[in-house]
């Protein structure tokens, strides 16, 4: 399945929302859209990674790399929404305790916000 990315602003905060695969080909497209949204903003970043099905090792070193820029800028990231599949790749490279992760986007953007 394609890359769809979509953004919105919720506050203070940037909310991009990811359907479909996040593997080497389309995570530059990924990696455009965060930086792009980490540079403009105040660093305050909200991936819902709720329509994700599938996602590889370049899409985990593209949601890595949004977060050292977030954290260089003082600001806060967050993702959200992780299927089973997607959750067992944050927990089997153990970025599940690197990245703010909550099961809900209202829970999620609480703590980004603040």
């Amino acid at each position: 399945m394609s890359l769809q990315l979509s953004t919105e602003q919720r506050g203070n905060v940037a909310v991009v929302g990811i359907t479909g695969d996040v593997d080497l080909y389309s995570s530059p497209q990924l990696r455009k859209e965060i930086l792009k949204l980490v540079n403009a903003r105040d660093a305050r970043l909200l991936v819902d990674l709720g329509k994700v099905t599938y996602m590889d090792s370049s899409g985990l070193a593209t949601l890595i790399e949004g977060l050292q820029h977030v954290n260089r800028n003082n600001g806060r990231m967050a993702v959200t929404g992780l299927r089973d599949a997607v959750k067992e790749i944050f927990e089997l490279t153990r970025l599940d305790t690197v990245f703010s992760i909550y099961p809900d986007t209202e829970t999620a953007l609480e703590w980004v916000a603040s």
